[in-house]
């Protein structure tokens, strides 16, 4: 996208106001809007762009972006179209399937629409959760229709280039199948563990580790948007619940039947192994393919600029370091920096972190 071109965003949430913080980074002119003008307000406050102008009508945007709720899409594509405020348009909703039905419905003008969906977000919600770098290396789907125009995708494709994510094109049903299995459903089985947790003893609570708020964390988003969502992708997701509950009552069933037996291992091993490949199917950093990375530990100190000191050292080792992880328990002295590289690389490292008198395992 040309600095000159600019952008209508209507709907300043967390997507929204992100969207408009990566576009300004670029250059691109941003407008901002909302019924909620307190969140208009913060969101150009933030940095993300500009009120739009009351004559709304006048201004024209080369891009509309509709970051509003699934069930809003259509009535608000229709809206801006009647006001002509933007050449083409498109819209971040995490299901497709049904804003596109619902803007047939409404008769607009499918060919200036490229339904849209950016594969990122956080478990907060609003302008002030907002950051530039949100869709920075992220899957941003986009389901053109029959009736979509070349210019329109083109143009759509710009912008989610612009805010740093990498596009894909994909049909609506098949979008809504897909975030079903690695979106929706996630969300509902991380919200059933969580309530587990709604009246557990405070002592409990006090054994909490990662492992728990990895599998809760996405459990805390906004109950009343995912309400929407799950509404709208009814059929997908119940499939994929449906599945997983199979598995987990076998689960149960088999552990009560041999409870206190070794024989209880080896009944439950089939899922943990299942479960452990499909864990290594997601794809690593950036979206890419995914690969066989090696773990490096090393122990840290707790102590300013550490961790600059060990990425220094790894950077002159020629190591890349794919992914990284920290362990630390508040008070204790050290941590440990768990460091995912290329096999080949993991030699290097590993003398390189016993070099600069690390503790390492590997």
């Amino acid at each position: 996208m040309s600095s000159a071109t600019r952008v209508l965003i209507i709907g300043t949430g967390l997507i929204g106001t992100s969207a408009g913080l990566a576009l300004r980074e670029r250059g691109v002119s941003v407008w901002l809007s909302d019924t909620d003008q307190a969140s208009v307000r913060l969101a150009a406050q933030l940095g993300a762009g500009e009120p739009l102008p009351d004559d709304g009508g006048r201004a024209r945007a080369d891009v509309a972006l509709i970051a509003v709720p699934p069930d809003a899409v259509a009535a608000t594509l229709a809206d801006a179209q009647a006001r002509g405020l933007a050449r083409w348009y498109t819209d971040v909703a995490s299901v497709k399937v049904l804003p596109v039905r619902q803007a047939r419905e409404l008769g607009c003008d499918l060919a200036s629409y490229v339904p849209g969906h950016p594969l990122a977000g956080r478990e907060r919600h609003g302008p002030a959760a907002a950051r530039a770098d949100l869709f920075l290396g992220r899957t941003w789907a986009l389901c053109p229709l029959p009736e979509t125009s070349p210019g329109a995708l083109s143009a759509v494709t710009a912008l989610a280039t612009s805010c740093g994510a990498d596009t894909v094109i994909t049909r609506a049903a098949t979008h809504d199948r897909w975030v079903a299995l690695v979106s929706h459903a996630p969300h509902v089985v991380a919200a059933a563990m969580a309530a587990r947790l709604e009246k557990a003893p405070p002592g409990a609570l006090g054994l909490a580790g990662q492992g728990l708020r990895d599998v809760t964390r996405i459990a805390a988003g906004d109950p009343r948007l995912w309400g929407q969502i799950l509404a709208a992708n009814a059929a997908p997701v119940a499939r994929v619940l449906a599945e997983v509950a199979a598995d987990l009552a076998k689960a149960a069933s088999t552990l009560v039947t041999y409870a206190d037996a070794p024989a209880a291992e080896d009944a439950v091993s089939g899922l943990l192994r299942r479960g452990r490949a499909g864990t290594s199917r997601i794809p690593g950093k950036h979206g890419g393919t995914p690969r066989d990375f090696t773990l490096v530990q090393v122990v840290i100190r707790d102590q300013p600029g550490e961790l600059a000191r060990l990425f220094a050292a790894a950077g002159d080792a020629g190591v890349n370091i794919e992914d990284v992880r920290i362990e630390h328990s508040p008070g204790l002295p050290v941590g440990v920096a768990e460091l995912y590289v290329r096999p080949a690389e993991a030699a290097f490292l590993l003398a390189a972190a016993e070099k600069g008198g690390w503790p390492v395992r590997r």
